[in-house]
């Protein structure tokens, strides 16, 4: 039986010099890790849904398709304009107002009657999303320094749950009780976890307040990314990554839906179940990187990643092999997406929601280009030159990283041994 200090989280002192620190309980890292699938996975509950949509509310073929980009801008706006809000409010009330506001945002989802609503109602659903980012920065805030890259990887698998089962859940909801039901069930998750993690959260975070006015907060991101090479690469590390996990997944169900599988929706949203198998084997990667492993883990999974696509290509005449490049992709892009961001917050912890939210401009960047890209080509040549395209994502990943493998900056070096030295345990 685990004992009462694997239910709670309690305060410390943390002796790294980084001020006082929380010790997370299990439980409450799972809590992190399920708050950030739920509030992500709103922004893909769309896909499967669009026809319905339009349908219902008598919309244009050309603007049911602006569902999806108007929650993407709004994603986009969110990450640069309220994640950094984290570094100078109590993250707890910020966490806590952004799913009550998301929770009124769902609603009107829910009761759009008109494609007015509905679109400024995706708008409002992406933008507020963003409180996804705000809990991982919150989640690494609160982790002692030694186990942060653990806690990330826990926290992230959430993320990549909640993105992966999205489609399957609205699907299979929408086919029970109509499109509307799948915002209306979660609005209700989204205000019980409001609930939850008002009363489980502690007040303040363990990194020092920073005063900085709203317009210096949003420049000092900006200079942030001019000042810290490290946080410049593991950008374009996840750029390249979720350009190539958004060209498998905005695409895969094109030849999946033709000769000679024809299969149905809720069996193609079904193959995220296969994706989650990926996303929880690659938690390893935060521990190598408490192990100090980070440039390795990244060149094996960036390895895995370029490999991937292998058996992608197969995919039309065996789905076993669809089967195993979904692993690899996945388990790869986890590991990478843990890795960079348990570097950048190591940069600077009292900077962590810039960083983070910054990092994840890059992120919305590779997902929008590899969707748009994949679509397109897939029309044009067909699914290999869709893996081809995957495959350039990745080895170009990998080819950068081997030319920048030995550049670990000096400062991040000398975090990692105090991190580990005798006096910071």
């Amino acid at each position: 039986m685990p004992g009462e200090g694997d239910a709670t989280t309690r305060r410390t002192e943390a002796r790294s010099g980084e001020g006082p620190a929380f010790v997370l309980s299990r439980g409450v890292v799972t809590l992190f890790a399920v708050a950030c699938g739920a509030a992500v996975a709103n922004v893909y509950f769309s896909q499967p849904l669009l026809v319905t949509m339009g349908h219902d509310l008598a919309m244009r073929p050309a603007l049911v398709g602006s569902v999806v980009t108007l929650t993407h801008v709004g994603y986009a706006l969110g990450l640069f304009f309220l994640v950094p809000l984290g570094d100078v409010v109590d993250r707890r009330r910020l966490i806590v107002t952004q799913l009550l506001l998301l929770v009124v945002a769902l609603t009107v989802v829910a009761a759009a009657r008109t494609a007015a609503t509905l679109l400024m109602g995706m708008a409002a659903v992406g933008l507020l999303a963003v409180v996804t980012q705000t809990l991982v920065a919150f989640a690494a805030s609160l982790a002692a320094p030694a186990g942060r890259g653990r806690v990330v990887g826990l926290v992230t698998s959430g993320v990549v749950i909640g993105i992966l089962l999205a489609r399957t859940a609205s699907g299979l909801l929408a086919d029970l009780a109509g499109w509307r039901s799948v915002y209306l069930a979660s609005a209700s998750l989204t205000a019980l976890l409001a609930l939850v993690l008002y009363r489980v959260l502690p007040h303040h975070s363990g990194a020092p307040p920073t005063t900085l006015r709203y317009g210096q907060l949003l420049r000092s991101t900006i200079t942030l990314f001019a000042r810290e090479r490290l946080l410049r690469l593991r950008a374009v590390f996840g750029l390249l990554i979720f350009a190539a996990f958004s060209t498998l997944w905005s695409s895969v169900a094109l030849p999946l839906s033709e000769d000679p599988y024809f299969l149905s929706h809720g069996a193609i949203g079904a193959l995220g179940l296969i994706g989650v198998a990926g996303a929880l084997a690659a938690t390893v990667a935060g521990r190598l990187n408490d192990r100090g492993l980070s440039q390795r883990t990244t060149g094996i999974a960036l390895a895995l990643l370029a490999a991937s696509w292998l058996p992608l290509a197969f995919t039309r005449s065996s789905l076993w092999a669809l089967f195993a490049g979904v692993i690899l992709l996945d388990l790869a892009v986890q590991a990478v997406h843990v890795t960079n961001q348990t570097l950048i917050y190591a940069l600077h912890p009292d900077a962590g929601s810039r960083l983070i939210g910054g990092y994840m401009v890059f992120y919305s960047i590779g997902s929008a280009t590899g969707a748009i890209a994949a679509t397109s080509l897939y029309t044009a040549a067909g699914w290999g030159a869709v893996c081809a395209l995957g495959g350039a994502f990745s080895c170009l990943g990998l080819v950068l990283w081997a030319f920048t493998r030995h550049s670990t900056p000096r400062a991040l070096r000398r975090r990692r041994r105090c991190a580990h030295s005798p006096t910071a345990t």
